[in-house]
């Protein structure tokens, strides 16, 4: 790789090779069969051609056309849950995998086990390892994690089928979701309870939509702020700050990232609420925000890139909610959001995950020669 510096004061990486790099990603079931069918003519009145409604683009195809202008030979490399697809990937010649994988075969926490298959093939990976994804997926682990290194979370217990897992003496008002979802599955208005009879009721289904514990955790009121990390281990830096700004949000509304706001856009929850870079806080908050970012990201094994979601509450604390390895990483999301913030553009940011991932491979190579 050829490292030249760009304008914006930021290292741009450009291959001195094109190299092959798959761009791992997802699906199952109807998804495939949505790909598959072919786009709807465009509408055509009195003669003239209306076009077409302009479709957001795939983070895939984003990465794709970053990987190409770096001088890369980008290709997509689909993984639909079956074992052709396991075949077809350890037969695929990647020099690099991108990996954009949520799940296998629609199961999330099976996520950790697309990473563990690549380390078995030996071919080289953006983001998060096996062991971050165990770590960060099951929540109540991840808290423990984060509770051992004296990060601030939340009070909380897990509760499946009428067994506590762990507790703390926690109070109303509280926040009831599925331990091992992410993306906000299973989060939704109902999801902050105020009484014995709704929090049983919340955790009664979360046990049945989902057959996974539910999580019990203290509801902090305050700002909802992310934090995008780039690099690994000692390495790593936080990106200028975002938050996701409920003002807008009727009285009474519980202030959460629920599904409907974060992806539901036909909803009152996603039309009055909007992801901006965190405004109005003083230098030494901002210290506070981004050193407890960091010390959650080591704290779960995360690498390359990740996000760590905090609250700032109404008295100044700053609370860890989660960690979230390999993030959302469209240009319209939060992580690119912040990291343009920094002076990265988008082929930069995707230059620089390119480059982690060589680098560690590099890393683990000159190991295995040494011994």
């Amino acid at each position: 790789m050829r490292a030249d510096e760009c304008a914006s004061g930021y290292w741009c990486f450009m291959s001195a090779e094109k190299l092959k790099i798959g761009i791992l990603y997802d699906t199952w079931a109807d998804e495939t069969a949505a790909e598959a069918a072919p786009e709807p003519k465009p509408v055509v009145r009195k003669g003239k051609k209306v076009r077409k409604q302009r479709r957001e683009k795939e983070d895939r195809e984003e990465v794709f056309e970053a990987l190409d202008k770096l001088g890369h030979e980008p290709f997509y490399q689909l993984l639909d849950g079956t074992p052709q697809c396991l075949q077809s990937l350890a037969k695929c010649g990647a020099e690099l995998i991108f990996n954009l994988t949520e799940s296998f075969a629609g199961d999330d926490t099976k996520e950790m086990n697309v990473a563990a298959y690549l380390d078995l093939l030996e071919i080289p990976y953006t983001g998060a390892g096996p062991h971050a994804h165990v770590l960060a997926q099951d929540k109540a682990i991840a808290k423990k994690m984060f509770a051992f290194h004296g990060i601030r979370t939340p009070f909380f217990a897990t509760a499946y089928r009428g067994r506590i897992d762990h507790a703390h003496n926690i109070e109303f008002p509280l926040i009831v979701k599925p331990s091992s979802e992410d993306g906000s599955i299973g989060i939704n208005q109902d999801a902050v309870v105020t009484s014995i009879k709704e929090l049983m009721e919340r955790v009664q289904y979360i046990q049945e939509e989902f057959d996974t514990a539910a999580l019990i955790e203290e509801y902090i009121e305050g700002r909802e702020i992310y934090a995008g990390i780039l690099g690994s281990y000692e390495y790593a830096t936080a990106l200028p700050l975002v938050e996701l700004d409920f003002s807008r949000l009727p009285k009474g509304t519980p202030r959460i990232a629920s599904y409907d706001a974060k992806f539901e856009k036909d909803t009152e929850a996603y039309k009055l609420t909007k992801s901006a870079l965190a405004e109005d806080l003083d230098e030494e908050t901002v210290t506070r925000l981004t050193e407890t970012a960091l010390a959650a990201y080591r704290a779960v094994k995360l690498r390359d890139y990740g996000r760590i979601d905090m609250r700032l509450s109404t008295k100044g604390d700053v609370y860890v909610i989660e960690a979230n390895p390999n993030p959302w990483i469209s240009s319209q999301q939060e992580f690119a959001m912040a990291a343009k913030a920094s002076g990265r553009s988008y082929t930069q940011l995707i230059g620089e995950i390119v480059e982690m991932a060589l680098r560690r491979q590099a890393r683990n190579e000159a190991k295995v020669s040494s011994t």
